[in-house]
């Protein structure tokens, strides 16, 4: 039986009604909350996981801001895969697995992984892992031989510092030696991670980022509710996603509650997040297979073309009232 709604709102149809205020300045004002129980925003805002809305700089730039950022399911395996890495890669206190080549690469090498991953030096090791040198975008800068070997080229000389040490003290040796990059070495001299000046920054000026237990920027990745659903989680899980959304224009499906109650029940504690729905049934459907988040709203957003095509949706507000 179809549902009948009297009068439907959207948000440009009503206003606030202004009240009696205690806020002396609108710094003043903490709009912190929760997505799920074990997720917690600064600012309440995320991307829709819709074609081609975010991939990886638009999901660091609101992670930075407090925001979270999904990365859309309309790519490759692979490809999303890589747009989490990103995210995950682009900030951390301590970076755990720094990029790295041995002394036998070449500047050819050196250049493309620069190029690919956007920095600025690369750790080098030998086949035990352990730390020989650091070559950076000044000793490649004039060189013009593809060929020659990046142990020619590197700095032997590295300051290093012990796994473990507080990040204030990793500020002082940076100060002090006017480093950019401190590598961190365990007692045999293996590379264990990276502190960088960059990342040190970041964090005192975006206090307010979105990011995990390690530092990290949080990311979210959606899958569909049909087909490599679940490949695609678990490559996405296995790449650092902070939070799965199924992505499906019609939430209140037995494809979304079949996929939702799988991805749970495989995954376990994995956030997942599931809709659009429109009702308060579909909600509690939702909610009932599982769902640590529900997205609501069907065919809401400006460029979303669901209304228009199948002739269904829910202004906005009355959805959200539901």
């Amino acid at each position: 039986m179809a549902t009948v709604v009297d009068e439907g709102l959207s948000y440009d149809d009503v206003l606030l009604v202004p009240q009696r205020s205690s806020v002396f300045s609108r710094r003043d004002v903490d709009t912190t909350t929760r997505l799920t129980k074990v997720i917690t925003l600064a600012a309440p805002l995320i991307s829709a996981n819709m074609d081609s809305v975010t991939e990886a700089s638009m999901a660091i730039a609101m992670a930075r801001c407090g925001g979270l950022g999904v990365i859309h399911r309309f790519l490759t395996i692979e490809r999303e895969v890589e747009e989490v890495r990103k995210v995950k890669r682009s900030e951390s206190i301590i970076i755990e697995r720094p990029f790295t080549l041995t002394g036998d690469a070449t500047l050819k090498d050196a250049r493309r992984v620069t190029h690919d991953h956007g920095i600025s030096g690369i750790l080098i090791v030998d086949k035990d892992n352990r730390l020989r040198g650091i070559l950076t975008s000044r000793d490649m800068k004039f060189e013009t031989i593809d060929s020659v070997r990046v142990s020619d080229l590197m700095t032997h000389d590295v300051i290093t510092a012990p796994v473990g040490i507080p990040i204030e003290d990793a500020k002082e040796m940076m100060r002090t030696h006017k480093i950019e990059k401190l590598p961190l070495v365990d007692t045999e001299g293996r590379l264990s991670g990276l502190i960088t000046a960059k990342d040190i920054i970041r964090k005192e000026t975006t206090p307010k980022a979105s990011k995990d237990k390690k530092g990290r920027l949080l990311v979210g990745a959606s899958v569909g509710a049909t087909g490599d659903y679940i490949e695609r989680t678990q490559a996405l899980l296995d790449a650092g996603a902070d939070a799965v959304f199924i992505d499906i224009a019609h939430g209140h499906s037995e494809h979304t509650i079949r996929a939702l109650k799988t991805i749970k029940r495989t995954f376990g504690d994995v956030q997942v997040i599931a809709g659009n729905v429109a009702t308060a049934e579909g909600t509690r459907d939702l909610i009932a297979a599982g769902a640590d988040a529900i997205k609501v709203g069907v065919g809401p957003g400006s460029t979303c073309t669901t209304r228009i095509v199948t002739g269904a949706g829910m202004p906005q507000l009355t959805a959200v009232m539901a």
